[in-house]
Formats: C-alpha cells, structure tokens, sequence
C-alpha cells in the first residue's frame, strides 16, 4: 500500500510516492508555464492538470497500490468554469495584479475592522480572488455571465480526477469571500463582487476525502481503487509535516514567497490581530504571514544578475567571502507583503561601496529576506504566542548559509526535517490519518517526521545593527508622517 501526495506549485508542480510507512519511495516535477503581460499572469488550467496526470502516470510504474491521492498546493489561483465544467478562460495565477483599483473600491466600502472580522485578513489586495472577480464583471461581463463556478486550481484538479466538485475550507480561506468564524461565505462580499452565491461550489473540511479516482488515470494498475483525499494548503500541509501541529512552534517557508505560520490557541480572545486563517483541521486555525517577496528575491537577483550560476554557486561563494557586509536590502520587489501591507514599498539596496560585487549583493538579498522573516515573527508575537524554534522548510533550506542567518536575525534555533518535501509529507499523514493508519495527527507526526539539522542563533552585532537600519529606512521611505 502507498500514498501519494501532489504539490500544485506556482513554480513547480510536484508528485510524491509514500509507501505504508510514509517514507519517500520516488518524486517527480514539471515547471509550471505562464503567459505574463504586464500585471497579468495567466496560465492554462487544462495544461496544468495534463502535468498533473503526467507525473501521476510516472509514479504509478510500481508495485505498489496507490491507497489515496492527497492533493495540497497553492490557494488563490482562480478558474472559472462553464456549465459543462470546462474552463472558459486561462487560469488566473495569485500573482496577477491586474485588480488593482478594485482593490481600492472595495476598500471604500469595507474597512479594515470588518475585514479582519469576517476573514481574518486585514487588507483587500489583488492576491484574493474576489478582487480579481470584480475585475472581470467589469472587463469581461460575458464571460463572467457564462461563468456556472468559480473555483480555485486545487479544486478543479480533484474535480478533474473524480467528478466532484467543492471547495477546501483551507483554500476558501484566501479568497476574501469566505467567513473564517461561520465557515460560510460572506454573502456581503459576494454581493459586492458581483458573485452570484449559485457560483461558488459546496464547501468542505480540509482532508475530506472525495471518492475513487474516476478519471481515465483509474485504468493504470496502480491506481485501480485510489481514492482522492482533498488535503489542505501547501503551507499548512507543510506545518503538519515539520510536526508543527499545537502553538508554541512556527513553521517559515521560503520559497517564491515567504510564509510564516503558527497554530492558534484555542478558543480565540477576538483580540488577535495577526493575519488569521481557518486551519488544516475542522475547527482550527493558524496565525500565517505572507509576504510575496520571499525567495523570489534571490530568483530575482540570480536571473537577472548572476545568472550563470545555480543557487548552490551563489551560496558556495558567500559563504566563503561570508557575511554579513555592511549592506541592507529591503525586499519588497513584488505584491504587497506582510506585515506591513504597504503596496507603496519598493525594494531598496542602501550602504553600497565600490568595493561591493554581486555576491556581496546575493549576501544582501537573504539577509533581507531574513530579516522580513523576523519582522513577521513579531508581529505575530503581539498576538501572545511564545515561540522556542523555528522549523524551516522551502527551497531556502537548502541553504546552511540562510538558515544560520535566519537563526542569528531572529534569535530562534532553525529546525531543518530530514524530508525536504514538508507539504507533500504532511499531505500524505492527512490521508493516513484518515485510512486509520494512526491513531493521530500526534502519532503520526512522532513516526514520520524527524529533523536533520539545527542552526542555533549567535549573538552578532552587526545584525543588530542591521536590523534597527532597516527599520529606519523603512520608516523614512515608506511611512507617511502624520504629524
């Protein structure tokens, strides 16, 4: 018996086989392709879900049986569905920004109070989907009259695999229609987003599983009686598979964006202020901070700066000329980032010399990112939660140079798990969970999950200084003086 979770990335779409003990027998991935213009990011659902059954065909080469599909993945990537289910147009990727002065509209209407209240997100920014609807009844009113559903990536993938179509609460939580407390929708912002309530699917708990996989993918041997599981959102799943399942741990993910995750107490005071989600388990939920300009910040600078040499090179050599330099690099490159929301910052390198070269830069770059990491860490301090570690995950990881800069700016030890597939591993202890595997999320956790590497923090100077820079220059730039 196996297991195998899908990872619906943004950059890469990953497939992970699991045999009964969950540990990772074989993984696969495909490059996600874009069409980009300007603050329009669109790709193609239907191609994306060939990827799909592609990696999953590459996996059933096995003796093994497939037990169940559990899909995990990104959350605000929009599809919108004719009445035969098919899509009418290309998806609408998270990081389109094209919703812009929706957002502004919108934020008229509902304040910044209302909005936490219901969602948990303080902010309306083009990221939700909601925004993006708004944009589209106006720029494209006959598509949107021919629209039967409205529905997020990850669930058109499980509608694809088994016919049945609805929507993951964990998934719902991002689109800034979904009331985090009622678990309904918030018919106030359909209305006002021009959403009829007929247009959003059923929704579900996180994990629910679905049925038996009734798409032609069914015929290979492997997969003759899988069932698909839902699962949750990539960072939570990630969080059940670093063990980060009771407050007092926060789970950081740098990949192309930054998240930031901690599980909630419960029940809630109604005096929190982090950015609040409804959890991977019915009934929870999880403080989580996004800031878009993650990883994608040294993506950024790699591409366009250093571009023949791999991540690994870049790390190789500044950790050999070492860091910290006399740099600071404030990484709001892209969207609009947590915790300050500000959609007016704009990335900053300040304190260059003649001296300074391109690693000297790369250097810079995850520092800041690291310190963006560590801003986030207390912002969601002040809603009381006590964290002793930080358990590190994402493409960032990789990097022993990151992690001890992320230890040293936050004063946190950084965890590293010995599966370096967090979310898929934590997708496929869903489905275990569920068959009876475990007994529990507790069990499971204590049996699947173990930690590789440990960067204690270090007292260093310089990042102390760097640190009260960079909030001055934040500050100074970006913070209107209302005096």
């Amino acid at each position: 018996m196996a297991y195998v979770a899908i990872d619906l990335g943004s950059t890469n779409i990953k497939a992970a086989l699991y045999d009964s003990k969950l540990k990772k027998v074989a993984i696969r991935s495909s490059k996600v392709a874009y069409d980009r213009k300007g603050k329009h990011i669109e790709f193609d659902a239907d191609e994306y879900f060939n990827l799909v059954v592609s990696l999953l065909k590459e996996l059933g080469k096995t003796d093994l049986e497939v037990r169940s599909i559990v899909l995990t993945g990104q959350a605000e990537s929009l599809v919108l569905l004719g009445k035969d289910g098919k899509p009418l147009r290309k998806a609408i990727s998270w990081m389109d920004e094209r919703s812009e002065e929706e957002c502004r509209e919108l934020s008229e209407v509902f304040d910044e109070e209302i909005c936490y209240a219901v969602t948990g997100q303080k902010n309306i920014i083009p990221t939700w989907p909601a925004t993006k609807i708004l944009h589209l009844s106006k720029h494209e009113p006959d598509t949107i009259a021919r629209t039967s559903f409205f529905v997020m990536i990850k669930d058109y993938i499980a509608f694809r695999l088994t016919g049945k179509l609805v929507s993951d609460k964990s998934i719902a939580t991002f689109t800034f229609y979904f009331n985090i407390h009622t678990e309904k929708y918030w018919d106030a912002m359909l209305k006002a987003c021009n959403i009829a309530p007929e247009q959003l699917p059923p929704l579900a708990d996180p994990g629910t599983v679905l049925g038996v996989v009734t798409h032609d993918l069914s015929r290979e041997p492997a997969y003759r009686n899988t069932l698909l599981n839902i699962g949750t959102l990539d960072h939570f799943a990630g969080m059940i598979g670093t063990g980060n399942i009771h407050p007092g741990t926060v789970s950081e993910s740098t990949g192309t964006v930054l998240g930031i995750a901690a599980m909630a107490k419960l029940p809630l005071t109604g005096k929190e202020t982090a950015t609040l989600h409804y959890g991977p388990f019915p009934g929870s939920y999880v403080f989580m901070q996004v800031a878009e300009s993650g990883g994608v910040c040294l993506e950024w600078f790699r591409s366009r700066f250093m571009k023949n040499l791999s991540f690994k090179d870049i790390d190789d050599l500044a950790a050999e000329r070492g860091c910290p330099n006399s740099m600071i690099f404030l990484p709001y490159i892209v969207g609009v980032n947590a915790p300050e929301f500000n959609e007016d910052a704009r990335g900053v390198f300040y304190g260059i010399h003649a001296e300074h070269d391109a690693v000297d830069f790369a250097c810079a770059v995850m520092e800041g990112v690291a310190i963006l990491l560590d801003r986030n860490i207390a912002e969601m301090r002040k809603n009381g939660i006590a964290f002793d570690r930080i358990i590190s995950t994402g493409g960032g990881a990789k990097s022993d140079l990151w992690s001890q800069m992320k230890a040293d700016i936050t004063g946190l030890t950084v965890e590293i798990p010995a599966d370096n597939e967090a979310a898929c591993l934590g997708a496929v202890i869903m489905g275990a969970v569920n068959d009876g595997l475990f007994s529990s999320y507790k069990e499971a956790v204590e049996s699947a999950v173990t930690i590789r590497k440990k960067f204690r923090p270090r007292s260093i100077e310089t990042y102390s200084v760097k640190k009260a820079g960079f909030n001055v220059l934040y500050r100074a730039l970006f913070e209107q003086d209302d005096t």
